[in-house]
Parts: C-alpha cells; structure tokens; sequence
C-alpha cells in the first residue's frame, strides 16, 4: 500500500458566476448587413492595433499604460467602444498566459518521462506506476531524438514567459494554417477568406450598471429593438438621433427571457457580442451578465439524504443511486451520447444526457457525485507510446466541459454536486462490488462498480465493502469489524460490540437469550445439552391398538 498516493477529501462543486443567452437576428435588411460588417471591420482592426500595443508592453504593462491605449482608441471610435477592446485585449492576454504555463508544464512532464524511460536498460519493465524503458534500440533512438527537441521547445517557452511575449492568432490559428491547405479544409479561398475576416471583427460591449437597459453601446429594449452606437467614422449611417443604428429585425430570447427582461427593466449590466455565423449565413446576439455566487449547501447536508455515483466514460455515464449508508438502491442507469460529428452536435448530446441524469436525481432529491478528472498528464504521447487509440479515447473525453455543463445544469435545478479524486475507484469499484452486484437477472459493469465507488467516496465511506475479520479469528469469536459506522464517529474499526440473543442460526452453548434457564421448555425430561436424551413410554390406548387389543 505504500506506492498508492493519497486521496484527495470530496468538496461541494461551486455553482456558475455568470449566464449567456442567445438569440437569432432574423429578417436582416441589406443595409443592416452592411452596417454590422462595416463596424465589425473598424473595430477588429482597432482591435488588432490595441493587441500588438499590449504585447509589445510585456510584463512591464500598468494601469497607466492601460490608459493611454484606451485614450489612443477613443478618437477613433468612442470612449465605450475602446473600454470594450482594450478590456478583450487584456482579457485575452491573461489567457494567453495561462495556455503559455499549461504548454510549459505539458513540456516539462514530457521531458521528464522520456528521460526516465531513456536511463533504464532496453526493454526493462515499469513498476510502481512507472513506465519502463522502449523495447528497441531504434525507438530508444527516436525518443532520444525527441528530448533533445522537446528541451529546445522547452527553453524557448521558458524564455518567451520570461519576456512576457505571447503568440496569438486573431481569428484562430487553426483557420490561418488552412488556408496553406485549403483542399483538405474543403474550402475555397473566397470561402476561407469570408470566414477569416468574420472571425476577426469585434462586435461587443460591456454593460453598464445605471444606464438606459443596461448598455449604452448596444442598447436592446424590452420589445427585442436592438440599436447600436456608431463608431465616429461610421456616423453618416446612422438612422436614428445620437449618432445610433437601428436594426430593422426584433431579437427574443426563449432560455431565460424572463431573467433578461427583469433585469434591463432594473437597467443592470447586460453585455451584448453580435457574431456571424458563416456556415448558416446568420447572425446572432449573445447577451451575459454576472450572477451572485449561487451558496453552496454543507458537505454534511448533501450526504443526508444519499446520492448518486455517476462515472464518466467516452460514449456514457453510468449512474448508480446510493443510500445514505452507501449501498446500491435500485437498478443502474445509462445515459448514452455520441461525440462525433460537430462541436454543436456534441454539445448537444453532452447536454442531452445530463438533463436525464439531472430529472432522475430530481426525482429522488438527491445529489449528484461525478470524478473531479484531469486528463492533462494523460494525453501526452510520451506516456502511453504507442497506445494512440488510448490517447485519442481519453482526449475526446469533455471532462471539463462536461463538468462545468453539469454545475451549471445542476444550479438551475437546486441539484448539489460533489467532486471526489478518481484515483482507484475503476480497480477498487470493479474489486469489491462488480461481483457481488451481479445476478442472473443484472450483469453489473467495471463502469456501473466504479459509479458505487465514486458514491462511496462522496459519502465519506471506503470504498470497500468490509474490512477483513481479525487474523487471529476468521469468525465471530472476536466479532466482525463493519465500517459502515460515519467517518467521525471514533472506534469505527474496532469490534463490534455483542448484542444479547441469538444473531445466526447456530446459536453455540449459552448464548441463546434463555440460555440460564434450559428447564423451561416444554418438554418431559431436562434438554439435550445437559444429559442424555431418552423416548417416554407409549399410552396404553396406543400399545393395546399395536397387540390387536381394540
């Protein structure tokens, strides 16, 4: 037991900060279009202009800075349009940075991997969790290749954070690298190009709390008008006073309609994101605002009335409802989705599934118990060699997209949700309850027993089902050890105090709840265990009928 590493104790997962709702803008004129790319255009040009500013600050980067580039873009279009972009810019670097130190971990774990792997013999065995060396000189060759150039990758990352220098792509690097192979995008160029400059424009702005509905720039009144302030180049398109556009379509929102309307009629910060969506050829508005942090509820509390283990897998969910004891109540659940095809479609099944899983806990009043998974360690190549279908497996898994989904989902529904450390509980849960589970009528999966044993863990019990007897005594001598007692409670462990009667059905000598008395049963001679036992003689009715005497 000394190689397992320590689990981490189960926490309440923190409800959503901050909700967007989208909503179609049908029934465009010519001249709408027209005026929304012309402002798209300006403004992602400006944009641009701002990031480089940003970059080129570096680290160095204050509040003073911050300022001069806001007052650098106002005569260029308007103190709240440049408050919209200097704020993405730095919302953009901040992310920027964050991907740069995840890259540099994922760099350093690599080399570290591939160095061990490198130092073993050819052909040597993993142990402790460990991978062992490459099997052939020739692979041994090739990964020693791939450090020296995971290492330069690595120094040079090393370097640009120090810098402060990041590389971002406006408009995505994925789009820029596929216009140098636009046959395999099946694209065109007028087709890649339309989608790269709509990719490029800024269309947003920030809310503000006081102000008319919420938003001085993109204003959306109660009956869905929406109007726009325009930049100062753009001004001789307005069509209404101030300096304002129009839009001739109204916009609804059918998701939380009601939450949006109250809370522009208080005239609360509403921001607002116009985009274009290329492949439908429409258009579409976003609104978001901040929430107050939803309070989450005991750990103590949601572990009161059970709940449900739900294990994670790359075409499912197994879900199995646990009392508050941690045993199995019930038939286990499955919750199919399919994520291939399209982003959209593979959100739409994520959201599918939990939406069932959810109306199920909701119907029981229960909470909700899913892995707290990382898969980060887990994709890289120096790990796993040559298991490509494992890495490709675990890299389709939307661990954190289904997590978040699921707080978020849950939140709306009053549902807690409990993350517990995945470690072990696949091996342990298919250990100790994927047997004992199965029946003739159920045949329980390693997926099913891992769903008992996240519940477990979330309930504050081992995930085993009992301890072993005393080694001394595999019997009742020294009593059972269960270790369904809670976690707080002190001698959980130790033997389990004896109760007086009978508790199988052999009852040994004197233990029986009558045992000081023998003598009171019902029966002509003393019982069994204290002397010989022998037949009282016949009634003489019955012995004249045997001899014929009647």
């Amino acid at each position: 037991m000394g190689g397992l590493r320590d689990v981490a104790a189960p926490f309440v997962v923190p409800g959503p900060s901050g909700v967007a709702i989208r909503g179609s803008l049908k029934g465009l004129t010519g001249q709408d279009e027209m005026v929304l790319r012309l402002i798209g255009s300006l403004l992602g040009s400006l944009a641009s202009r701002d990031w480089k500013a940003r970059c080129a600050a570096g680290p160095d980067h204050d509040s003073d800075q911050w300022a001069r580039r806001k007052r650098a873009l106002t005569g260029q279009c308007s103190s709240r349009w440049a408050g919209s972009i200097t704020k993405a810019t730095h919302d953009q670097w901040a992310l920027a940075r964050r991907g740069q130190l995840a890259y540099i971990q994922s760099l350093e774990a690599g080399v570290r991997t591939i160095a061990h792997r490198l130092s073993l013999p050819v052909g040597a065995k993993g142990a402790r969790g460990l991978p062992g060396s490459y099997r052939s000189r020739q692979e041994w060759f090739a990964k020693s290749r791939r450090l020296h150039l995971l290492q330069d990758r690595l120094q040079q990352e090393r370097a640009d954070r120090e810098a402060g220098r990041v590389r971002v792509v406006r408009g995505g690097r994925k789009l820029l690298r596929n216009r140098h192979n636009l046959q395999a995008a099946r694209l065109t160029e007028t087709e890649w190009r339309v989608r790269w400059e709509a990719e490029r424009w800024f269309l947003q702005a920030d809310g503000e709390s006081g102000k008319r509905y919420g938003n001085e720039t993109i204003r959306v009144s109660p009956d869905g008008e929406v109007s726009i302030k325009l930049p100062a180049p753009l001004a001789g398109l307005a069509n209404a006073s101030h300096r304002r556009y129009v839009l001739a379509c109204r916009v609804g929102f059918r998701h939380r309609g009601e939450d949006w309307a109250d809370r522009i009629a208080a005239d609360r910060a509403v921001a607002y994101r116009i985009h274009f969506d290329v492949e439908r050829g429409r258009w579409y508005l976003t609104a978001s605002w901040k929430i107050p942090p939803v309070r989450t509820v005991s750990l103590e509390a949601v572990r009161s009335g059970g709940l449900i283990g739900v294990d994670t897998n790359a075409d499912h969910l197994a879900a199995w409802r646990l009392d508050v004891h941690g045993n199995p109540v019930g038939e286990p659940r499955r919750f199919d989705y399919d994520l291939s095809g399209s982003a959209s479609h593979r959100e739409a099944q994520v959201r599918h599934a939990l939406i069932r899983l959810l109306h199920w806990a909701k119907r029981h009043g229960v909470a909700v118990a899913i892995e707290d998974l990382d898969f980060a360690a887990e994709k890289t190549r120096e790990k796993h060699g040559r298991r490509k279908w494992f890495r490709k497996l675990i890299s389709g898994m939307p661990t954190s997209k289904l997590r978040a989904r699921l707080a978020s989902m849950a939140a709306e529904l009053g549902i807690a949700v409990v993350a517990v450390d995945p470690a072990y509980t696949s091996r342990w849960g298919a250990q100790h309850w994927q047997k004992p589970l199965t029946s003739k009528n159920r045949k329980t999966t390693r997926h099913h027993a891992a769903a008992v044993a996240i519940g477990r863990r979330a309930l504050g019990h081992p995930i085993r089902r009992r301890t072993a007897p005393p080694p001394h005594h595999q019997s009742d001598g020294a009593g059972h050890r269960a270790v369904q007692a809670a976690s707080g409670i002190p001698g959980r462990e130790e033997t389990r105090p004896r109760i007086p009667g009978p508790r199988t059905r052999s009852v040994g000598t004197r233990r029986g709840a009558k045992a000081g008395d023998q003598g009171t049963h019902n029966r002509s001679g003393h019982p069994a265990e204290h002397e010989s036992w022998h037949q009282d003689s016949l009634p003489l009715s019955l012995t004249n009928a045997r001899n014929g005497n009647v």
